[in-house]
């Protein structure tokens, strides 16, 4: 079966400095896979260079399709929504026109009933429906942040360390709500994150990305019992 995402030789950089050096890596239909590694290693560059906002040489496809060389727009169109680290929420717009925002690139009728499921998803979000994002606590601007981004329907969401700055209880919260996400819509997603503990407990695959090489990749179950990822990684 061949991967909704394919990542191969990927390099970039930003103006002289190269900070990925050929890295390969891949997403399976459905999955949830997420990439670890220590603040410098590459994680969002890999995100960005998906994205198509960083000059890069290699291969990114998806569904067999490259989608290098296009616009961020288009490649939203193309099925990838990225949700960027810092939340990247419009502050002054409402909750709900955040959402209507997301949905920028379609023309159907069922925009109305896919902001009642993120509100089914995000309860709190439908109680700050009139709210401005910049009002919202850290954890609510996440949760707005992933709703917007699944407003375009993506089959791959990117997420860029969902639970920085957010407190445990929402952390555990969000990565639940994550999987409930990705069961019942078949959301594909690959994350980048810190917290590597709740990342490997609902992730199915794992990278450990150091300066810029994949040196570590498996399942998120063996991951989580390496010695070498618990030392470094989980505290262990």
């Amino acid at each position: 079966m061949a991967p909704l995402l394919l990542v191969e030789s990927l390099k970039a950089r930003y103006g002289p400095v190269q900070v990925l050096h050929g890295i390969d890596l891949n997403v399976f239909d459905k999955e949830i896979v997420v990439v670890l590694g220590a603040n410098g290693a590459g994680k969002t560059t890999t995100l960005r260079s998906i994205s198509g906002m960083v000059e890069t040489d290699g291969r990114i496809e998806i569904n067999g399709q490259s989608i290098k060389k296009l616009d961020p727009s288009e490649i939203v169109r193309r099925g990838v929504a990225h949700v960027p680290q810092g939340r990247g929420t419009f502050p002054e717009l409402t909750v709900e026109e955040n959402l209507k925002v997301g949905a920028f690139i379609r023309s159907d009728n069922d925009i109305n009933i896919d902001i009642e499921a993120c509100y089914q998803n995000y309860p709190v979000l439908y109680e700050r429906r009139t709210q401005t994002a910049g009002s919202l606590s850290g954890g609510e601007q996440q949760m707005l942040a992933v709703s917007r981004a699944l407003m375009s329907r993506p089959q791959l969401l990117l997420m860029d360390e969902p639970s920085l700055g957010l407190a445990p209880q929402i952390v555990e919260d969000l990565f639940t709500r994550f999987v409930t996400i990705n069961e019942e819509h078949g959301t594909t997603m690959l994350i980048v994150e810190q917290n590597a503990q709740l990342a490997l407990d609902i992730a199915n695959r794992a990278y450990v990305l150091e300066s810029g090489e994949i040196t570590i990749e498996g399942q998120a179950s063996e991951l989580a019992n390496d010695d070498a990822i618990r030392q470094a990684y989980l505290g262990a």
